[in-house]
């Protein structure tokens, strides 16, 4: 059976350009902290791939502080701030701030004090895009950057963070972008590296994977290639809707990221439908990642105000740069059969 992964929301396979620029830095062996011709060397590896990430996410003067993913830049970022968020959150930003901003039920989180709040760019369950107020004091952007333009100088915005593993590099390697010269505490302290901003030694064969899919990602999206994606995306809801007409794709009617779709199919729960999918060949998700393992409602929808019952009939399906028309009409068409053989079951 020929699997099809489209669960790229919770992680992309590596590029081969990230492979590549991996391998190669495999053979750089010095400690970039180290003075000598090893060290300097590996310095250099490092400072090479900080440029090509801050030229890839528009950030001009800012720092880069790399990081082991977006879970370390959001502790980094918000701890012990007070900032408000909103449930839409992922769990590693509500971990540090106050879920009090109102949700709409199109997704649109109200923003009342900028300064003194967090928002993420995009939903990693729903794909529904935030309009960035200016002022703000902290945005995840992981699910957004690479699939959508984004400039962190005209954003407006004090900090951002990604994680490389969601633009096709590697897993435990992503950045915080930060003004330049802004006093941040250190959460990992033992050593002066990047910046005093996060003690240990860098990770510089991922740091090197990280930006080659950075550079690929921006690539990808001045050719174009996520229109299609976007095209395939509403293929595939077009063609679910007419085999079964029950599914409630969220945010269908707000902007999302063109390659996620998440509905909600009343009566049949999310966690049935990933294994029935799994075992018909395709790789796709209830929710988050980091939290679809639980048997429980998504919190997400619950604050777009969908019911218990049905906010646990969710599925999340994300498209790749290599998904094709023929992936997502057979899962589409897998999808429409299992789901009439549930109905008859019921029946």
């Amino acid at each position: 059976m020929k699997r099809v992964y489209l669960d790229h929301n919770a992680t992309t396979p590596l590029r081969a350009e990230a492979r590549d620029a991996m391998v190669a830095a495999m053979d750089v062996a010095g400690n970039p902290s180290s003075v000598h011709s090893e060290g300097r060397a590996a310095k250099s590896l490092m400072e090479k791939a900080r440029r090509q990430v801050s030229e890839a996410l528009g950030a001009g003067n800012a720092d880069i502080v790399f990081v082991s993913g977006s879970t370390e830049a959001a502790a980094l970022a918000c701890a012990g701030r007070g900032l408000q968020g909103s449930e839409i959150e992922h769990e590693a930003v509500l971990s540090w701030v106050e879920p009090s901003l109102d949700v709409h039920g199109d997704g649109a989180v109200a923003v009342s004090d900028p300064a003194g709040s967090t928002l993420q760019l995009a939903n990693s369950e729903t794909g529904i895009i935030q309009d960035l107020p200016e002022g703000l004091a902290v945005s995840d952007i992981t699910q957004a950057f690479g699939k959508i333009p984004f400039s962190y100088a005209w954003a407006g915005v004090g900090m951002v963070f990604v994680s490389a593993h969601k633009l096709g590099g590697p897993k435990g390697v992503g950045a915080l972008v930060i003004p330049q010269g802004y006093d941040l505490s250190a959460q990992l302290v033992g050593g002066g590296q990047e910046m005093g901003r996060r003690a240990g030694t860098e990770n510089i064969i991922g740091i090197a994977g990280f930006a080659a899919a950075a550079e690929a990602a921006q690539k990808d999206l001045a050719d174009g290639r996520w229109d299609e994606i976007a095209r395939l995306r509403d293929l595939m809801e077009e063609r679910i809707a007419d085999g079964a007409g029950v599914p409630i794709f969220v945010g269908k009617a707000a902007k999302r990221l063109p390659n996620t779709s998440c509905y909600v199919t009343p009566g049949w729960k999310g966690e049935t439908q990933v294994m029935n999918m799994d075992l018909s060949g395709f790789a796709i998700s209830a929710g988050s990642a980091c939290s679809s393992g639980k048997v429980k409602a998504s919190k997400v929808l619950r604050a777009m105000g969908f019911d218990e019952a049905d906010a646990a009939c969710a599925t999340r399906v994300s498209l790749g740069i290599e998904t094709t028309e023929a992936d997502v009409l057979a899962f589409a068409d897998a999808w429409v059969d299992r789901y009439k053989k549930m109905r008859a079951k019921a029946a």
